[in-house]
């Protein structure tokens, strides 16, 4: 993916290091890293100042290509995507697990699952399709009870990760940093080159596509003296070249691509999955911390949508209508509130097609989702005591302010003012976003067009019979 023909193959995988906080995934990505982009290893002054990641990390690794991807001769890069572990964070996580082919999740051995390892393991399970756990930090084992230790806690996740998609997922024991971060850096990593391992057998050739629009998701944006302004990011779909435009729908401009480097190497041609930094005419970064960049007139900015949805399993509690959660769409995580749907009763084992909204259907308005644990009239109407559930339910969000953002994009509902130190998971539903609303007047222009009723039932006391 690299510039011109006689280049060697480099395939890029995106991997991201997931985990809670102070399990030492920065030191992993650190003691992984070969070259570090811009924005790797806590830079930023506040990460630094604080001893904790406030951002998306970015670095890389290069290794010869494994030879089970039948490829040839070339190169394997994977970047690692280093996301924060503080709670309050968890925009900036959801941000980049759309971004990862392959997920790292860092436990710390002496703690095991924690809050927010559940909660990336959650976002894991929705956005991406492999994942190898690192249990790090094992100097702190005493050396005679280590191997005990370690194994105990391998059972211990295999049973946490027994009824995901993760079950049998490799787990390899690592100390990133030997002694801490104050210790000297002649202290050597240990079971960092068995991970290396690990990581090159789990490669595979993910799906990219260089047709289509050009839509990248910008982390970082900075400006060079005498050059203009470089953005960041990893390009979700479509390709780029140098002297393309591309637009900034938050900031309603169109810019010329100058220049490209991907992690310090100057390309002419970046594709689908590919991490790099675009030079465009000067702007003031400050005004595109994050966000989206895209072929020009591609994204719609909508005040409304409809998705279709699944309750995460580990929400305690029922999604209320009417209720108000923090949506993230794309990359931008705004309030809403939401209006649940499902098919009529008669329809509720009927086979929905994927990915498309019928507007010529009738549906029927739920006060909640319908789980299993729902309290919905549903229960009152099965004999059998089994509550019946729909195949496929939808939600109407409307949002706060208006959002940009691609069509058929990953939605995470989540409740991100609960109690940060509540030993509990926020993230309440996923989904896919099928139809959104441009025009702000949507209530009276796009809303009538969707046909949702209720169900009512009067009850009456008979006062005398002839």
């Amino acid at each position: 993916m690299a510039a011109g023909p006689a280049a060697p193959r480099v395939l890029n995988v995106n991997v991201g290091v997931l985990g809670h906080i102070d399990s030492g995934k920065t030191a992993l990505a650190r003691a992984l890293s070969t070259t570090g982009s811009t924005a790797a290893f806590d830079r930023a002054p506040q990460s630094r100042a604080r001893g904790i990641t406030l951002d998306l990390g970015f670095s890389c690794l290069r290794t010869a290509l494994p030879p089970q991807l039948g490829l040839g001769p070339g190169e394997l890069q994977f970047t690692l995507v280093d996301c924060p572990g503080h709670a309050s964070l968890i925009r900036t996580i959801i941000g980049g697990a759309q971004i990862i082919d392959l997920m790292m999740l860092v436990i710390d051995v002496t703690k095991g699952m924690q809050t927010q390892s559940a909660e990336c393991l959650v976002i894991g399970q929705i956005a991406c399709q492999k994942m190898v756990v690192v249990l790090n930090k094992i100097d702190l084992l005493p050396e005679g009870k280590r191997q005990s230790a370690i194994e105990k806690m391998t059972k211990k996740m295999q049973k946490t990760l027994e009824n995901t998609k993760f079950c049998g997922c490799p787990i390899v024991a690592v100390a990133a940093k030997p002694g801490g971060p104050e210790a000297p850096e002649s202290e050597n990593p240990l079971g960092v080159s068995e991970l290396i391992e690990v990581l090159k057998s789990q490669a595979y050739l993910p799906s990219r596509d260089p047709s289509g629009h050009f839509l990248m998701a910008v982390d970082h944006c900075f400006s060079i003296k005498g050059q203009g302004t470089v953005m960041t990011g990893t390009i979700l779909s479509g390709s780029i070249s140098l002297g393309d435009n591309v637009e900034i729908p938050a900031l309603k401009v169109i810019k010329k691509v100058k220049s490209m480097q991907m992690f310090h190497t100057p390309v002419t041609y970046a594709m689908q999955g590919d991490r790099v930094g675009i030079c465009v005419t000067q702007f003031d970064p400050k005004l595109l911390e994050r966000g989206l960049i895209c072929t020009p007139e591609s994204l719609h900015t909508i005040h409304a949508a409809i998705i279709s949805l699944k309750k995460i399993q580990y929400f305690r509690g029922a999604l209320q209508t009417k209720a108000k959660f923090h949506i993230t769409v794309g990359h931008e995580t705004v309030m809403g509130r939401v209006m649940f749907f499902s098919p009529a009763p008669a329809d509720f084992n009927e086979e929905m097609k994927e990915n498309v909204f019928d507007f010529e259907k009738d549906y029927l308005y739920q006060e909640e989702y319908l789980s299993k644990d729902s309290n919905s009239e549903n229960k009152e109407n099965d004999q059998a005591g089994e509550v019946q559930l729909p195949k496929q339910q939808w939600a109407l969000l409307e949002f706060e302010k208006p959002v940009t953002c691609p069509k058929l994009c990953l939605v995470i509902g989540s409740k991100l003012d609960t109690d940060i130190h509540a030993n509990t998971c926020r993230l309440a539903f996923h989904g896919v976003l099928l139809q959104g609303m441009e025009d702000k007047n949507y209530m009276e222009t796009f809303l009538p067009k969707l046909k949702v009723y209720k169900l009512k039932h009067k009850e009456g006391q008979v006062e005398r019979m002839g």
